[in-house]
């Protein structure tokens, strides 16, 4: 395994098959793009390239490692934006060594890895951002008829009118006309906005 290090963590040392180095995250980019590269450790806070920026442009790599993100900083933002920009894992740099290590063998086998405090504000911002867009989707549901909710169910996952109706045992026709009246019940304009509500609030088949 060869494991690209942006810049060395401190006090990291562990049995794998090549570590490299690199000074900053043009340095790594270049590192990565000459030779296959499985996990890189990128520093957020970096000279000439910050690590969020570094993340980006490696997973634009044809062959993108696995990337894991280390800072001092135990910051919101750090978090949000290392995940956004392709990150699969997340650390402090006060882990442990052999935590690290560990970390950098659970992305490469294709899995994340977070710090735990960094995991559980992740769960935290997600419960309070989804738990009032389910309960507002939950709402509009709500107004539908058993009939109607099977129907959107169904145009959720894609299917057409021809497909539901076949589902259904309805005609087509019919199913254009609960279609219309999932439409205004839920008060959006298209399909789309429709199947998206109903994932919001947890409409499956």
């Amino acid at each position: 395994m060869t494991i690209g290090v942006v810049p060395n963590p401190h006090g990291t040392s562990a049995t794998a098959r090549r570590w490299n180095k690199a000074a900053d995250g043009i340095e790594a980019i270049e590192q990565a793009t000459r030779q296959r590269v499985d996990v890189a450790l990128v520093d957020v806070r970096m000279p000439r390239m910050n690590g969020i920026t570094t993340v980006s442009k490696l997973r634009a790599l044809p062959k993108a490692p696995r990337i894991i993100t280390l800072t001092t900083f135990d910051l919101d933002d750090y978090v949000y934006h290392a995940l956004a920009a392709g990150a699969d894992g997340f650390l402090l740099k006060d882990t442990d060594p052999a935590e690290i290590l560990r970390a950098v063998h659970v992305v490469a086998a294709g899995s994340a890895m977070l710090h735990p405090a960094a995991a559980r504000r992740l769960l935290d911002r997600y419960h309070a951002t989804t738990k009032p867009q389910t309960a507002a989707a939950q709402h509009r549901i709500d107004r539908l008829t058993p009939r109607e909710r099977d129907v959107l169910a169904l145009l959720a996952q894609g299917d057409t009118n021809a497909d539901i109706a076949v589902r259904l045992a309805m005609r087509e026709s019919t199913v254009k006309a609960h279609v219309s009246r999932i439409l205004a019940a839920l008060e959006v304009t298209n399909r789309v906005q429709a199947a998206l509500l109903a994932r919001d609030a947890g409409i499956t088949p």
